[in-house]
Order: structure tokens, then sequence, then C-alpha cells
């Protein structure tokens, strides 16, 4: 079992950065694929980022690749989402989420565990 903690949310202008992190608790941190949805109001929640549990896969949606870069620090817990040239189409609440299948993109599975999310708000 995971317990995940998101932290990092804030208000930015369009075209600046945020890092959001997201600590966990458990011995087996180290053994589980991590990755980041995101759910804006009156929309679905969708994939947003994943990374294998070694830290040497990644996998983008294609809304924010080249912009987005999930990394993951095994010895700390934690997995964090470096986000740059933010949009205001990227306001939404961002959720950790543990022990997914993130490989496909087109057809993600989350996991089981998730965080209760940060709110990252891009101002135009």
């Amino acid at each position: 079992q995971v317990q995940l903690v998101e932290s990092g949310g804030g208000l930015v202008q369009a075209g600046g950065s945020l890092r959001l992190s997201c600590a966990a608790s458990g011995r087996t941190f180290s053994s589980y694929t991590l990755g980041w949805f995101r759910q804006a109001p009156g929309k679905e929640r969708e994939f947003v980022a994943g990374i294998s549990w070694t830290g040497g896969s990644r996998y983008y949606a294609d809304s924010v690749k080249g912009r987005f870069t999930i990394s993951r620090d095994n010895a700390k817990n934690t997995v964090y989402l470096q986000m740059n040239s933010l949009k205001p189409e990227d306001t939404a609440v961002y959720l950790c989420n543990a022990d997914g299948d993130y490989y496909d993109t087109r057809s993600v599975r989350p996991g089981d565990y998730w965080g209760q999310g940060t709110q990252v708000t891009v101002s135009s």
C-alpha cells in the first residue's frame, strides 16, 4: 500500500513554470510505476505523464510533450512534474497516481492509489 501527497501547485502566468511534487509513504515505493493525471472543471480526468519504477522509461500525453518532464527520486520517495511553457489550458487539479500502466498513452490504466490533488491555475 502507498499513500500519496501532492504539493507545488499555484497560480502562474502563461509561459511560466511550476514544479509539482508527490511524496509517497511505504517501503515499496521504488517498485511502483508512477503517474500524473489532471482534471479541469467539467472535464474528464486525463493522463499527463508516467514513469517506470526505475525511472528509465517516461511517457507523456501529446498535449504536454516537450513542455513537461516527469522524474522520480526513489531515495526520497518522491515523484516530480516539471511544467514549463504553461498555457491557460493546463489549468486543472493535478493528481498523483501509483501502480498504473502508462506505457500506451492511448489507453492508460490508472493505478489504485491516488493523491488528493493540487490546483494549478495558469492565467492568460
